[in-house]
């Protein structure tokens, strides 16, 4: 499945919006940053915040003195990876490069490599497909939430054309390399459970917030692995606050990626949490399938997962047909059963009818329970323990580019 992460990056823009998919068609370039006003205002989504009330702005000052982000110097990013050498490179993608860095954990300065703490250094090239304005939304928003499944935003940097976000170093890189990059052992069933219910956990606390947050680009390639395979959002360059009030959505300009897009945003733009819910049947369905959301070297109905995979999903006996072989039957038969029933509840096309993601975690922790797990037909493997699944797996230190915290957008084209 490597062709996952090699297919084109174009972005599309919907300037004209249409009813299907094809509508979104006309490739756009990014919008100088010299045209983004440094008046900026994105709005604050502080736990305190009243749900009934709309969402106190900030202006791009307040964003930027958040007192729990340091604000770097790109002399102190520079040194801290070894002046952006390419030995530091962890990987390359349409908004830039990732660069592994070690700094002082107390002082937050540039250490020497192998000393201090791994750090995570994104670097925005000009022509990326992230402009300063998805820069500073990710400033916001990973600036004031905090969560144990949201990836940890250390600080950034703001000088000249220079545009950096520096992370927590998350050593197992990223889902979508683990499922689909040709190598990596292949993920047994324990541990892609373990990460649905982290990734459902953090898109909970995003929809459940007082101010609601709508992800909005969540993919395999957007979900981070720590040494401990525990499950964190990264990349919110694209989130939305919700809607507020009597609003039912938020009306939008339709940007995503081809494949995990819920089919009623891409035809009218209108965003709500349960567009987040549809992105994760998507993944869900990869984590069962081991199949990439679009392989554009399947033929006919297989280029598209869901399309492929939906006649399946609800059919005892047939399930087995679309489950990832690289599992080796080595899962329980019921918890997969349910774990396809609920991708197939996510995957609705009637919005409403969709599950909230906090209904989703709760199904998710069923299927991981003893007794669901206990209750299988199919041959099982040892399941490791949720605090330190697969210690046999390769050293985090000899990773390639599957440690980036923000991975290659190559992979997946954005619709926009």
């Amino acid at each position: 499945m490597g062709n996952c992460l090699d297919s084109s990056s174009a972005k599309v823009d919907t300037t004209q919006r249409s009813h299907t998919p094809s509508g979104v068609s006309r490739i756009s370039s990014k919008t100088s940053r010299s045209s983004v006003p440094s008046t900026l205002t994105i709005p604050s989504y502080s736990g305190r915040s009243n749900s009934e009330c709309p969402p106190t702005p900030r202006t791009e000052g307040e964003i930027l003195s958040s007192p729990n982000l340091k604000a770097f110097s790109f002399n102190e990013l520079k040194n801290a990876t070894r002046n952006f050498r390419p030995d530091s490179l962890l990987g390359e993608g349409g908004f830039g490069y990732v660069f592994k860095g070690w700094i002082d954990e107390n002082t937050m300065t540039a250490v020497k490599p192998g000393s201090g703490m791994v750090v995570a250094v994104k670097k925005l090239k000009p022509e990326g497909f992230q402009g300063h304005k998805e820069w500073l939304t990710e400033v916001n928003y990973l600036g004031q939430l905090h969560h144990p499944n949201l990836v940890k935003l250390i600080g950034y940097c703001l000088e000249g054309e220079n545009r950096l976000l520096v992370y927590e170093f998350m050593p197992k890189g990223s889902l979508e390399n683990h499922l689909f990059r040709r190598g990596p052992q292949p993920l047994p069933w324990a541990v892609r459970i373990k990460v649905a219910i982290g990734a459902a956990r953090g898109l909970s606390f995003l929809h459940d917030a007082k101010s609601q947050v709508i992800y909005r680009d969540f993919k395999a390639s957007n979900i981070l692995l720590d040494a401990e395979f525990n499950a964190k959002l990264s990349d919110f360059g694209l989130a939305k606050a919700g809607p507020t009030g009597d609003r039912t959505h938020v009306s939008t300009q339709v940007i995503g990626t081809h494949g995990y897009a819920a089919p009623e945003y891409v035809a009218t733009g209108r965003l709500t949490a349960k567009s987040d819910v549809y992105s994760f049947g998507v993944v869900l369905l990869e984590l069962l399938s081991g199949r990439c959301a679009v392989d554009k070297t399947k033929v006919g109905v297989e280029q598209n997962l869901v399309d492929w995979a939906k006649p399946y999903l609800g059919d005892k006996r047939r399930l087995f047909r679309i489950m990832d072989t690289k599992l080796g039957g080595q899962y329980p038969q019921k918890g997969a059963y349910m774990a396809a029933n609920l991708a197939l509840q996510c995957l609705s096309t009637e919005a409403k009818v969709r599950p909230r993601m906090s209904e989703v975690l709760t199904t998710l922790e069923q299927i991981d329970s003893p007794k669901t797990v206990a209750t299988h037909s199919q041959p099982q493997l040892q399941i490791p323990s949720q605090k330190s699944p697969m210690r046999h797996h390769h050293s985090p230190l000899n990773l390639t580019p599957s440690a980036s915290p923000l991975v290659s957008h190559r992979q997946s084209p954005r619709v926009r």
